[in-house]
C-alpha cells in the first residue's frame, strides 16, 4: 500500500517533525509513506470571505495537482466522518482488499479545503469536532495510521 500524506504549510516545530520521523520508521514495515508539504498562500490576518475563497482555491489547486485519478482520497475535514481506531483500520483493510493501493490523505491549511477539494475526496474523515493546528494534524494522523496496521495485523498497540 502507498500512502500520500498532503498538507498545505510547512513544518517548522522540532517537537512535531521529530514524531512524524518516528512514525514514518514505524511505518516503514506495514506501508510506503511520502509526506507532500505544500506552501500555503500568504494572506494578511483579516480576509474577507471572497479572499478566504480565494486562498483556499489557490491551495486547493496545489493539492488537487497531486491526486492521480486513481487515488483514494480522504480528506481531514471538521465536518467529516468520526471513526473509531478499529473503523479506520477496518477502512485501510477494505481499500486494500477491493485494489486501492494509492491513499492520499488531505490536510488543508489554516482556512481549510476548496470546495474542489472536497468534492474530489472519496471519503472525509473527522477526528474531533475540535479545531487542531494543522501541523499538529500530521503526527496525529500517521499515529493513527500506524495504530491501524497493528491492529489490523493482530499485532499489541496500547489503547
Amino acid at each position: 500500500m502507498k500512502i500520500t500524506i498532503i498538507s498545505i504549510g510547512k513544518l517548522k516545530e522540532k517537537y512535531l517533525k521529530e514524531g512524524i520521523q518516528e512514525y514514518m520508521k514505524r511505518l516503514g514495515p506495514y506501508a510506503k509513506i511520502d509526506i507532500v508539504e505544500l506552501p500555503d498562500e500568504k494572506a494578511p490576518e483579516n480576509l474577507s470571505p471572497a479572499e478566504e475563497i480565494d486562498v483556499k482555491n489557490k491551495e486547493g489547486q496545489r493539492i488537487l495537482e497531486k491526486l492521480s485519478p486513481d487515488t483514494f482520497v480522504i480528506t481531514l475535514e471538521i465536518r467529516g466522518k468520526q471513526l473509531t481506531s478499529e473503523q479506520l483500520a477496518s477502512k485501510l483493510d477494505e481499500l486494500a482488499t477491493y485494489g486501492k493501493s494509492k491513499i492520499a490523505f488531505v490536510i488543508g491549511g489554516s482556512l481549510g479545503l476548496s470546495e474542489e477539494v472536497m468534492f474530489r475526496s472519496d471519503m472525509a474523515l473527522s477526528f474531533s469536532k475540535m479545531t487542531f493546528p494543522h501541523q499538529l494534524m500530521r503526527l496525529v494522523l500517521l499515529e493513527q495510521i500506524y495504530r491501524a496496521f497493528r491492529i489490523n495485523r493482530g499485532e499489541p498497540y496500547h489503547k
